[in-house]
């Protein structure tokens, strides 16, 4: 038997690391060829890492949420054969004996040697090894000496996340399936924190249903002026780490907001008459082409109006101080998922009438939920939509999608009685609400280009006019 240890490969695009969001394997497991190994994050998308061996696992290269260099060890696998690691190398080494699937106990937990030290020379840490350095350096930065926590006693970081027992031995590792570890990142559980009720311990779907229960029920005790406990003092706080997604978009929009000098311009536009056109448009098409919303016109308005300002359609590369406008119009369509924020890219919307604009967006919007956008349909656009929908209040100052230099931001539409005519009436309004990066557009600019917009929306007929 050999070891086979699968680095991180070379992603393209000048990746030069990634965050592991997702491990599909555990120390003990076998694994196929062309099985899915973990998820890894780029700074754009997830991608998944596939075995190219056959094999069982020995150990994992990192912890979620941690950084891991192309070139970095991943996983390490014992095979048949030689492996691809000279077994000269490993002997150097001392690796730690870390238990296979043959050597596991009959509960299905993967068991490890406690004398377990990490491959130094290769920067490797076996899983059970890097739990206790995990648990070493919590001890050290304790304010009095005291003995290194397990992850079932120490206390939880997160509210609500209880302290009992749930069956398992110190520092063993929860069993759950990929679907059922991916949730609970999803949705912030500790997994070692819940009480697994299937074979062996392992942790279901249900039990993450109980355990959200548990965690979301009222206290009950002594309130002031009630007794069940509906006014009940509460105690713990939540300390929730930035992984995946979400350090993405905390990092994306901290460098636009540090690099880009906003101004937002706002502006109130009265949607009544393009609102009855895509009524009957809908009417008339809906069954055979399908229904639109607003967005899709309003792409078509943001597709007119930078042909007569292109200087908003643009890219501006700050170290090499150049603006790069472009003839296509890439619109990126900021979407909420339940992961976070990601903004797929409706290429060539100059090309496509609303039917194919709506087509395209139901695509990426579902695409973008469901976690399987491709690398290329998040990059790459040159102006941003961003909308709240119904919660789109009046008014909203949207971050610029970095390196982009202007975004437009859709308020919610509103029916306010307005004067027409020296008479009152009912009529639909929505604002506006656009961010621009003075480096390189104008107040005046900027303004005139809403302006724009808002008279293709007001006189819709011209949409579709050339």
């Amino acid at each position: 038997m050999g070891h086979y240890v699968i680095k991180m490969p070379d992603l393209g695009e000048g990746i030069a690391e990634v965050e592991v969001v997702a491990w599909r394997v555990q120390p003990g497991d076998s694994v196929k060829e062309d099985q899915v190994l973990a998820d890894v994050m780029t700074d754009k998308a997830t991608v998944e890492i596939p075995s190219p061996v056959h094999g069982t696992v020995l150990g994992l290269g990192g912890g979620i949420g941690e950084s891991l260099a192309v070139g970095a060890e991943l996983i390490r696998l014992e095979v048949e054969g030689a492996g691809n690691v000279a077994a000269g190398a490993r002997a150097s080494q001392q690796a730690p004996a870390v238990a296979t699937a043959a050597d596991a106990p009959a509960d299905g937990q993967a068991a490890a040697a406690a004398d377990e030290a990490p491959d130094v020379a290769h920067g490797f840490v076996p899983e059970p090894a890097r739990v206790a350095q995990a648990a070493a350096s919590v001890a050290h930065a304790a304010p009095a000496p005291q003995a290194p926590q397990t992850p079932q006693a120490r206390p939880a970081a997160r509210t609500g996340q209880p302290t009992q027992p749930t069956g398992r031995a110190a520092g063993d590792r929860p069993l759950a399936a990929p679907a059922v570890r991916k949730r609970a990142w999803d949705l912030g559980i500790e997994l070692q924190y819940v009480a697994g009720s299937g074979p062996a311990g392992r942790v279901t779907h249900a039990d993450l249903d109980a355990h959200l229960a548990g965690r979301g029920a009222a206290p009950r005790g002594h309130g002031h002026g009630h007794g069940d406990g509906r006014y009940a003092e509460r105690e713990g706080e939540e300390a929730a780490p930035l992984i995946g997604l979400r350090r993405k978009i905390a990092e994306k929009m901290q460098l636009a907001k540090r690099q880009i000098p906003h101004f937002t311009y706002v502006e109130e536009v009265d949607v009544t008459e393009i609102e009855a056109l895509r009524a009957q448009l809908n009417a008339r098409y809906g069954e055979e082409r399908g229904r639109i919303t607003l967005l899709p016109l309003l792409m078509r308005a943001v597709v007119l109006a930078v042909r007569r300002f292109p200087e908003v359609n643009a890219r501006y590369d700050d170290a090499a101080n150049v603006v790069t406008r472009y003839q296509p119009v890439h619109i990126g369509i900021a979407t909420q998922t339940d992961a976070g924020l990601m903004v797929p890219v409706v290429r060539h919307a100059e090309a496509r009438d609303p039917w194919a604009s709506a087509a395209e967006i139901a695509r990426l919007a579902e695409a973008a939920r469901t976690g399987k956008c491709a690398r290329d349909e998040l990059s790459g656009s040159t102006i941003t939509i961003t909308s709240l929908g119904a919660l789109g209040g009046i008014v909203s100052t949207p971050v610029i999608n970095h390196p982009e230099v202007a975004i437009v931001g859709v308020n919610r539409i509103v029916e306010r009685p307005v004067v027409r005519n020296g008479g009152m009436v009912a009529r639909k309004l929505m604002n506006l609400s656009s961010s621009f990066d003075h480096r390189v557009i104008d107040g005046m600019v900027a303004a005139e280009f809403i302006q724009a917009i808002r008279g293709y929306l007001e006189s819709p007929a011209i949409l579709f006019v050339e």
